[in-house]
């Protein structure tokens, strides 16, 4: 056991220090950071201006709200579609199934740089454009295919033997989904919804290729107007990165939690 724990330190210190060094720089000033020397400790007394500072030069509440909206829109959208794909291909056998699957299994080969140009084409047609709910499609293009693969995998391990337990009571394929198959695959379900928050709050190519508005943007391509074209206030948009990071990792653990419990409960419920 003390093996493992004296491991695992050198891990953390490497994954917690770029948090830490946004901390330190945050809340130091811009001549502190470029006059000599180097500040190891974080000047805590100017923590909570870093942040007020980071919110007065920008609307970053507003930044941190669209990030939201177009996260959260994301993640059940594609969940919505990916348990309904996932669903079919692991139960039905029908023509195409295949080519289907490994179309889906395709789109993450493509970057969005690719395509970013014929999708800007296409939401321009469709009046999508500085629209949060086109980037909320846009998003879930690249995020579903993910979910319906975890999804499918976990279904697969679902014993048809207890829909068919179900069916023969009467139940329909719909409330087999939501009471039996939905309920044994939930640690699935919640990676799935990881990965598309985490997708979409930190995508940025799209944002910053269809956002025009300033009070549309989200906040991943707010971070990037603070970097001026001659001077860049590092400590505020250490502050604003602070912000846009709180926000996701607060969700991370609230998730982590319910996939741990899953995990727990697992085939000896009940």
């Amino acid at each position: 056991m003390r093996v493992r724990f004296i491991a695992l330190v050198p891990l953390v210190l490497v994954a917690g220090f770029p948090l830490y060094w946004m901390v330190v720089t945050a809340t130091r000033r811009q001549e502190e950071l470029f006059g000599g020397g180097v500040h190891w400790l974080p000047d805590v007394t100017r923590l909570g201006t870093a942040f007020t500072a980071a919110a007065e030069g920008a609307p970053m509440l507003r930044w941190l709200t669209n990030s939201a909206f177009v996260a959260a829109g994301t993640t059940v959208l594609s969940l919505a579609l990916a348990v309904l794909a996932a669903y079919a291909l692991s139960r039905f056998s029908f023509r195409g199934r295949g080519v289907f699957g490994f179309a889906l299994f395709a789109t993450q080969m493509l970057p969005e740089a690719l395509i970013v140009v014929p999708l800007y084409a296409l939401f321009l047609t469709l009046g999508l454009l500085n629209n949060l709910w086109g980037l909320v499609l846009g998003n879930t293009a690249f995020a579903m295919p993910v979910a319906v693969w975890i999804l499918k995998t976990a279904m697969d391990g679902v014993p048809r033997e207890i829909e068919e337990a179900a069916e023969l009571d009467g139940c329909s394929r719909y409330a087999m989904l939501r009471r039996i198959v939905l309920p044994l695959i939930t640690p699935s379900l919640a990676a799935a919804a990881v990965l598309a928050f985490f997708d979409s709050w930190n995508e940025f190519l799209l944002a910053n290729t269809f956002m025009v508005d300033e009070e549309k943007w989200p906040a991943s391509k707010g971070l990037a107007s603070f970097v001026g074209e001659f001077v860049t206030p590092m400590p505020t948009v250490m502050s604003a990165a602070l912000l846009f990071t709180l926000p996701a990792v607060v969700f991370f653990l609230l998730v982590q939690r319910h996939i741990v419990a899953g995990l727990t409960a697992g085939a000896v419920k009940g």
